[in-house]
């Protein structure tokens, strides 16, 4: 929801950054050393290390908002580039939670995780298929993020990235919370498929 706000201040903050030093990285590369972090994050919350899994969460998420950044500056933006870290970043959003249920894998929990990735694959669904038709119908949404086009939503990259931390915080309230997240997920659905109906008939 605040995605395109917030978009422009890390730009601006991680521009200057991402000069002549990073000329010779491809922004493919820094999306794999993002991905490799978020799995470390992972690994620690398995062996319930919650503050260093913090730490290498939101390291991940830094590293993954700079490959746009140098892709942008370096003038190395492709559609496989904006493909593959959208398809990395899915694979740390599901092994995150994955990983909670493994180190805490009580009833309440499992559930919960079901849940949660049950929400993701209904949401999924409700905006690659949408992001498909609008390319179809060559229609151009507002502020557009990603390589895909996708109306906005309750639950975007910011969202997630404060929900996830509060996974973190408060490890023992993570069944409340992967049900807090899923219902936060499956209404976003619901708001494209609203857009949709809108904008599609």
């Amino acid at each position: 929801m605040q995605d395109a706000f917030l978009r422009r201040q890390k730009d601006r903050l991680l521009t200057p950054m991402a000069g002549s030093m990073f000329a010779t990285i491809h922004p493919n590369v820094v999306s794999l050393v993002a991905m490799g972090i978020g799995l470390g994050s992972a690994v620690a919350i398995l062996l319930q290390l919650y503050w260093v899994g913090l730490g290498l969460w939101l390291l991940n998420r830094i590293i993954d908002g700079f490959d746009g950044v140098i892709a942008r500056v370096h003038q190395k933006q492709s559609d496989f580039g904006g493909y593959l870290d959208l398809f990395l970043d899915f694979i740390i959003y599901l092994a995150v939670p994955l990983a909670f249920v493994a180190a805490m894998p009580t009833v309440a929990n499992l559930w919960a995780g079901l849940a949660l990735i049950a929400s993701y694959v209904l949401n999924t669904i409700s905006w690659t298929t949408l992001a498909a038709l609008l390319e179809k119908r060559q229609r151009q949404t507002v502020n557009r993020l990603t390589s895909m086009e996708m109306p906005t939503g309750l639950v975007e990259g910011a969202e997630t990235i404060f929900l996830y931390t509060l996974f973190y915080l408060l490890p023992n309230q993570i069944a409340l919370l992967f049900t807090i997240m899923a219902v936060l997920v499956l209404y976003t659905a619901s708001q494209r498929i609203g857009w949709a109906y809108r904008n599609l008939q």
